[in-house]
């Protein structure tokens, strides 16, 4: 007869199991938006289909529209493309549906994944597995049933895998040289951030390995054992990646210093493990209406960073698992050292808790070790975080598939467009399909992949306070019908600078296509080419 462990952990994962299977079959009838970065990499697949090279994107060229620039993205790791491409292919889907059997057995594989992680480094069947109810009820779990996150959602479902191979290997062999060489190449693939995670993870498979040795010959040895391998993999994503284009490291805004350097990355345990950067809208890179005003912000992350730096402590006092406290720190400690000189250079990383997901995951079982030793009414309380999350997602996944389903467009790509109208889209494809020499241009760099027939432009989104740099909306030249389909609420200053960005165009007509979106088309040259 099973033990009641055994029965609960077993509910648990099936329960959590059906739940993740019946969300990914709403998920394949109602398939979820982009966001923006994800959009860079289909609009990259986009342009491979129409005969580009690898990783290579493709657009009109600002000098002169007739042309087209070409530049090898490195930016982003092509998996957040590739992954779906690859059941499209397979399955014969749309883009759509192949992301929503990319989420659905990224969940399935992330949580399958730590769940053995935690099990591996020495907790329970139980308790592994009710880590694994508070991470789903994390937002960053539901973000990818409405908006697909791209190497955010296939980075949760290697990262896994990867921590319990740094944890299974227990001597130096040619199997432990495959993980560490084919680890750091499969991690990059999915997502570039995991560069960091895997040194640190890599830095504590080198210490358990080494640890029971007092030989300093040892460690040397061990240590060539994963950092030879580990050289070669990350020579092999340089030369053969990262230094073909620019990429969030490549340049820096000069030194600053200020709270928010180092304050960000220590409060990373709560912002993530407790969702509360996402709660706020982003409490210092607004993903949303901003919740609390600037002054507010520092001050809510200085008390945060402070009681992060309690939990890391309390869970390292008194969770008695050596290894489990290794990675804690390991990871806590690189998190502040990578981000830390990353936002002290000004490299072009925001500051959301995103980044730290792992952290915030690692926390996860200590904190609930804790609890469990406490007595009922600490646990009662502690169990209404979970609950509340719980809810809030909940609602999220209601409210999105909802809008996916009955406000976004659905175009060839059955990708849910938030950011244009059924009837709008379904006269833009027309336009499409009628044309083969047209420009078209959007504020979004979703729309355009619907476009199938003609060369796109995605422009950046003019802000109410009408500050650009004209250098990033300036197309000289002439190519063809130009059409531009821009935001009702665009109508005025936005719109006069958006046209004034085509020199080469004149006679624009301007032709409502909803209540809510315009477009604007121009066929005839223009005599003058400058402001």
């Amino acid at each position: 007869m099973l033990s009641t462990e055994n029965k609960t952990h077993k509910i648990i994962l099936l329960i959590i199991g059906s739940f993740v299977l019946v969300s990914g079959i709403i998920l394949f009838i109602i398939p979820p938006a982009l966001f923006p970065d994800p959009g860079m990499g289909f609009q990259v697949l986009r342009s491979m289909q129409l005969g580009s090279g690898f990783n290579v994107f493709i657009s009109p060229d600002q000098s002169d529209i007739s042309q087209n620039y070409t530049e090898f993205i490195t930016w982003w790791s092509p998996g957040q493309y590739l992954v779906p491409y690859f059941f499209k292919l397979f399955a014969h889907l749309n883009i759509g549906q192949a992301i929503a059997i990319t989420v659905t057995l990224s969940q399935f594989l992330g949580l399958a994944g730590f769940y053995l992680f935690f099990k591996k480094i020495g907790f329970s069947s139980k308790l592994s597995a009710f880590s694994i109810v508070f991470i789903v009820c994390q937002q960053a779990f539901a973000v990818p049933y409405v908006y697909y996150s791209g190497g955010e959602i296939l980075l949760f479902a290697f990262e896994g895998w990867f921590l319990y191979g740094c944890v299974f290997f227990k001597k130096t062999d040619l199997a432990l040289v495959l993980f560490v060489l084919l680890s750091g190449w499969a991690g990059f693939f999915f997502k570039s951030s995991f560069l960091w995670i895997y040194t640190a993870g890599i830095f504590c498979l080198w210490i358990r390995l080494s640890i029971n040795d007092r030989a300093i010959w040892e460690w040397i040895r061990r240590g060539l054992w994963i950092a030879i391998p580990a050289t070669i993999s990350l020579v092999v994503v340089y030369v053969s990646y990262l230094s073909k284009g620019q990429s969030p490291a490549s340049a820096s805004s000069g030194i600053k210093l200020t709270w928010l350097t180092f304050g960000f990355p220590l409060a990373a345990p709560i912002l993530s493990g407790f969702s509360v950067d996402d709660l706020f809208h982003g409490l210092i890179y607004h993903t949303g209406k901003a919740i609390v005003g600037p002054e507010w912000s520092i001050a809510v992350l200085i008390l945060l960073a402070i009681c992060s730096l309690f939990l890391i402590w309390g869970i390292v006092k008194y969770v008695q698992n050596e290894n489990y406290r290794l990675f804690i720190l390991t990871f806590y400690i690189i998190s502040i050292l990578f981000f830390g000189y990353s936002y002290l250079r000004q490299l072009t990383i925001s500051m959301e808790a995103r980044h730290f997901r792992i952290v915030g995951i690692l926390i996860v079982p200590g904190m609930v070790y804790i609890v469990t030793k406490l007595k009922r009414l600490p646990v009662l309380l502690f169990s209404l975080i979970p609950l509340a999350l719980a809810w809030v997602n909940f609602t999220y996944l209601v409210k999105g598939f909802n809008f996916n389903k009955n406000l976004s467009a659905k175009g060839i790509t059955g990708i849910s467009q938030p950011n244009i109208d059924q009837s709008s889209l379904n006269y833009i494809m027309k336009l499409d399909n009628e044309n083969r020499n047209a420009v078209f241009v959007f504020v979004s760099n979703d729309i355009g992949l619907e476009i199938t027939h003609n060369r796109i432009i995605t422009i950046p989104p003019i802000g109410d306070g009408l500050n650009i740099d004209d250098e990033d909306y300036r197309y000289e030249g002439f190519s063809g019908p130009l059409y531009i389909v821009l935001p009702e609420s665009y109508n005025g200053p936005k719109e006069k600078m958006i046209m004034k960005s085509f020199p080469g165009y004149t006679g624009f007509e301007i032709s409502p296509l909803s209540d809510k979106y315009i477009l604007y088309s121009a066929k005839m040259r223009s005599n003058f080419n400058s402001y």
